[in-house]
């Protein structure tokens, strides 16, 4: 049999590639470190088994899964790769899907290999389809994506993110470690920051929820919005409705629609 392994961490595409060498009954193997070098080699050629990592950063196993939809030829044996027993193991199991745990346990390995030799095709792609959907609501969506920081492919933590802030062609992501330049619109970043509860607080801004400190009133009915790195944003009436879920939390039942009659704060220049 031919096997591909697509596994991000080096010791685990060397602990597999070992295990794989023993078998007699494995005809050859390769090794990619990412989903987009794995759809490279299963264009180029079949696979009988894929061992497949769940969670790697930019395209995750499972991404990869639906993209290999689109190939033609046969779909291999997926034995899924995961360390995080407490979202997978239950789905796999309700399913007799195969999985092997990090650390590997070789006997586990081997059995997982015999497993899925034995299955026919239309086994393989009938259990595939059978656990997508179940994987995706268990599995924990991955934080990290990957933007284009001048002449690089950087692949950064969403969660770590404090804000995107639109300068001509580019926007600047300005993080807890660091900031990148990325050539592009604020519009496309906030697409892609949409499912990690970032706002938009101004045609040009975008600020990660978790990283909000306060909201104080500004001057007429615009607010000023704190960071918790101690940067502040003008949010203008336009853009005051995004703040309402936050209020909710911070203000009580007044939310943003009450405010006092004291004189309003005067917005620093």
């Amino acid at each position: 049999m031919k096997v591909l392994v697509v596994d991000d961490e080096p010791l685990a595409r060397t602990a597999l590639g070992n295990l794989l060498a023993r078998r007699s009954d494995v005809e050859g193997f390769e090794l990619a470190e990412n989903a987009p070098q794995a759809l490279e080699k299963l264009r180029a050629r079949p696979y009988d088994v894929m061992l497949l990592d769940i969670q790697m950063p930019g395209v995750s196993g499972i991404e990869l899964i639906e993209r290999l939809k689109a190939l033609s030829g046969l779909t291999p044996a997926i034995i899924f790769v995961t360390a995080h027993q407490e979202h997978a193991v239950e789905a796999f199991e309700k399913r007799a899907l195969d999985y092997i745990l990090k650390p590997f346990v070789p006997a586990r390995v081997h059995e997982a290999l015999d497993t899925a030799m034995r299955r026919s095709s239309q086994e393989r792609v009938e259990r595939l389809v059978d656990i997508l959907e179940e994987l995706k609501t268990q599995t924990p969506k991955s934080t990290i994506i990957a933007i284009k920081d001048k002449d690089r492919i950087v692949f950064v933590n969403a969660a770590e993110i404090v804000s995107a802030e639109a300068h001509g062609n580019y926007v600047i992501l300005r993080g807890s470690a660091g900031s990148y330049l990325h050539r592009g619109t604020i519009g496309g970043i906030e697409e892609k920051l949409k499912d990690y509860g970032f706002i938009r607080i101004h045609r040009s801004v975008l600020i990660n929820a978790a990283f909000v400190a306060t909201i104080q009133p500004g001057v007429g009915n615009d607010y000023i919005l704190q960071t918790k790195t101690g940067a502040e944003y003008h949010v203008t009436n336009t853009y005051r409705h995004k703040l309402k879920a936050l209020a909710n939390l911070w203000l009580g039942p007044e939310g943003l629609g009450s405010r006092r009659s004291e004189p309003a704060r005067k917005r620093p220049e």
